[in-house]
């Protein structure tokens, strides 16, 4: 199963979420994003929203 990521530095990307309890899957996740704006090693958060096929970016962090 996967997610499409939607806005932020991974837009567009596809997530493997196979793997995921369904309580993981309802939390979202933080991914390492070298194009986030905290650079390499920073990770985006990406959630899910309306769409459970959708995961919208919610920002950066480092």
């Amino acid at each position: 199963m996967y997610v499409q990521l939607v806005g932020g530095p991974l837009d567009g990307q596809l997530l493997d979420v196979t793997g995921f309890s369904p309580d993981e899957r309802a939390d979202g996740a933080l991914l390492i994003s070298p194009h986030g704006a905290y650079g390499p090693g920073g990770r985006s958060d990406y959630e899910p929203r309306d769409d459970p096929g959708r995961w919208e970016w919610q920002g950066d962090t480092a």
